[in-house]
């Protein structure tokens, strides 16, 4: 099993889509984590956000945004950034891998669907490397 970990600045966006739609789609196969690189993460993942993910069949309205740490880093195999740059940790032995998404944060929500259809295809190929034995970054880096 292995430990992807989904980091976006406030873990409010981009990376709570990307944990729920990797767990659903690794159905236990492998696992999701996720946080924000902001010293104070906001109270709760954003309102379009939650809307297009409950019309996907994910509610995430009871998820609570979380600050990254070293110690949840050093959980993760795979580290997927979402334009955090330079705020991530660089742990030896992790794989990081860049998505280059727009932040949802008060996109009109036909924006946002099409952010999570963006995220639920590099998840669908990520997970794809991952059951077969390899994360490939070309795999997982796809146009925006």
């Amino acid at each position: 099993m292995t430990t992807v970990l989904f980091v976006c600045l406030c873990n409010a966006g981009r990376s709570q889509m990307s944990a729920a739609l990797f767990e659903r789609a690794a159905d236990g196969r492998h696992r999701a984590l996720s946080a924000g690189t902001l010293a104070e993460p906001t109270g709760h993942p954003h309102p379009e956000v939650i809307e297009v993910m409950r019309e996907a069949g994910i509610d995430l309205s009871g998820r609570r945004p979380r600050r990254l740490t070293d110690a949840l880093a050093r959980e993760a195999d795979v580290v997927v950034t979402m334009g955090c740059g330079d705020r991530c940790p660089f742990l030896p032995g992790r794989r990081y891998i860049e998505w280059d998404l727009p932040d949802p944060a008060g996109r009109p929500v036909s924006e946002v669907r099409d952010i999570r259809d963006e995220i639920a295809r590099r998840v669908a190929a990520l997970i794809g490397d991952l059951d077969a034995g390899a994360v490939s970054q070309d795999a997982t880096q796809g146009a925006a």
